[in-house]
């Protein structure tokens, strides 16, 4: 590890809202725990939300199969929406993936929508030319693509990365706010989790589930380190009132 619990000013639990029970912080829960932080998951949907979204740290945003605009199927997310724009307005460390990223993008303004196809596999990314982008480590690296979801850039973020399908798949508002479309939380041991839960979606989309599961294999721990390199960068980045 290059960065020591000492040396960061968050506060020392990381909190998670997950929207699906097997869509957790993979790999990255243990680089918190290696780092000295804890974890404390919340259920959306499930538990109130207020105290994740209103935490003074790091709350991440994880992901999930239902969308920013289901809200009258899951009323529940309204007011995740609506804590999550007061919390990004007053520029609280927030770092979301897939669902995550498009709850973030609509709290700030974007718009949120379904793409033309899904995007699920692994393939590399095209890495925004700016300075200090924090995705650097990505270059020529395949990343976990798992969704049908796409958003328009918000106003005031800085684009980060694109692939060949999608044009906005991560930004960035100032340090401490970090969207993520893909996934570099998930954990090369625990996709058959993700293969058996999104069976259905898979089997809509055409997805090879053998090939899938090959290319995790193959790719999933090069993802690991670089995911890893990622995140510490992030976590020093950050700031707190």
């Amino acid at each position: 590890m290059t960065m020591s619990r000492a040396s960061n000013p968050l506060p020392d639990t990381i909190y998670a809202i997950q929207h699906l029970a097997f869509e957790d912080l993979g790999h990255w829960e243990d680089i918190f725990y290696q780092l000295g932080f804890r974890v404390r998951y919340f259920e959306a949907g499930v538990e109130d939300l207020t105290q994740a979204l209103t935490y003074a740290g790091l709350t991440i945003l994880l992901g999930g199969p239902i969308a920013v605009y289901d809200t009258p199927d899951y009323p529940f997310l309204q007011p995740e929406i609506d804590l999550l724009t007061e919390r990004l307005s007053q520029n609280l460390p927030t770092l979301g993936i897939c669902l995550g990223a498009q709850l973030i993008a609509h709290a700030l303004g974007a718009k949120v929508y379904a793409g033309q196809q899904a995007e699920i596999g692994w393939s590399t990314l095209d890495i925004a030319d700016t300075e200090h982008n924090p995705l650097s480590p990505l270059q020529d690296i395949p990343v976990l693509h798992w969704h049908g979801d796409t958003f328009d850039l918000p106003e005031q973020a800085e684009l980060l990365a694109s692939s060949a399908l999608y044009p906005n798949q991560a930004f960035s508002v100032g340090h401490n706010i970090l969207a993520l479309q893909f996934h570099l939380e998930v954990a090369a041991a625990s996709l058959e989790k993700w293969l058996i839960g999104h069976h259905v979606q898979l089997r809509q989309a055409n997805i090879d589930i053998p090939n899938l599961r090959q290319d995790n294999t193959q790719y999933a721990n090069q993802l690991e380190s670089q995911a890893q390199l990622i995140l510490q960068q992030y976590l020093k980045r950050l700031t707190v009132a």
